[in-house]
């Protein structure tokens, strides 16, 4: 199968998953407690106004229309507008997506070369005190919950010792470093043990397979099989973690954007459901849906370009 198709058929199988992400998130203004229509116009509004509002938005019209109406406008970039902040939600997500996208980055700069780092250490040093103490870090890093790891953090080296910011993301990119450095941290700290375990059990089952074995007959060096063989086809399994796991740091930054008070789509989250914003909570569930869904498309791609043999 070539390349194309393969897009191509990857594309198709997404139109189900994405119909059925858009019936999840319609559900959840029509199923929440409330009458949407009176917390936009106020507890003030006669019944004649919320009843021209209702006609406006066709929410007057059968179930199965008011989802088309809803499809149609979600297809056009109309998500509805916040009651709390009186803006349409596109704006309002894209005002706050900067800064989860931000955090998730800066998470996998220093998540991902920890993680290679570790692996390649544990998995050389097989059965020494290198492989045990990774392995000990790792089982630790899966004990911690990141949300207690994440108030330690804050309050030893934010609050006692003042060398980072337990709050905001600062101004400009140095300062944005700065601000997150704490919540990145935290996260990293919980994300990179379950990468470790994973890519070095990949690394040990590739370095006993036969194809190495027959490397080394051939008399090629330690380093050059490590590399170009062992490295390589053990990137796959972690690959595939590393996208679910980056999928669920879509949706996942909630604790740490609460805990530092980072104004990402997180907190906008959070602050919506208390407020029952509903429009908002809507949007930022389709919203989370599809961005896991456009993450695994894009492992699934990446996966395809390393290894051909998972297109066909």
């Amino acid at each position: 199968m070539t390349p194309f198709a393969y897009i191509g058929r990857r594309l198709v199988s997404l139109v189900p998953v994405l119909i059925g992400i858009s019936i999840i998130s319609f559900l959840l203004v029509q199923l929440s407690p409330g009458d949407p229509i009176r917390l936009l116009l106020g507890p003030r509004a006669t019944d004649e106004a919320v009843a021209a509002v209702r006609l406006a938005h066709g929410f007057d019209e059968p179930f199965w229309r008011q989802y088309l109406i809803y499809l149609g406008n979600v297809l056009e970039g109309d998500l509805g507008r916040s009651i709390r902040y009186r803006v349409p939600v596109s704006e309002l997500i894209l005002q706050f997506l900067p800064r989860t996208l931000f955090l998730i980055a800066y998470v996998m700069v220093i998540t991902l070369p920890l993680t290679i780092v570790l692996a390649v250490v544990a998995a050389r040093a097989q059965g020494r005190f290198a492989d045990h103490a990774v392995k000990l870090f790792a089982v630790l890093g899966m004990s911690v919950p990141v949300f207690w790891l994440a108030v330690l953090l804050a309050r030893y080296f934010g609050a006692e010792l003042g060398w980072f910011p337990v709050s905001g993301w600062g101004e400009g990119f140095t300062g944005h470093l700065h601000h997150l450095f704490l919540p990145a941290i935290s996260t990293s700290l919980w994300l990179v043990p379950l990468l470790v375990r994973n890519l070095r059990g990949a690394l040990i089952e590739q370095m006993e397979s036969d194809y190495v074995t027959a490397c080394r007959a051939r008399g090629l060096p330690e380093g050059e099989i490590f590399r170009r063989h062992v490295l390589r086809n053990s990137v796959l399994p972690t690959l595939h973690l590393l996208g679910v796991m980056i999928a669920f740091l879509v949706g996942g930054s909630v604790v740490v954007e609460i805990v530092y008070a980072v104004p990402g789509l997180g907190a906008l989250m959070v602050g919506s459901v208390i407020g029952r914003d509903y429009y908002v909570v809507q949007g930022l569930t389709l919203a989370y849906a599809v961005g896991t869904v456009l993450v695994t498309l894009t492992v699934d791609l990446v996966t395809a370009v390393i290894d051909p043999r998972t297109g066909q």
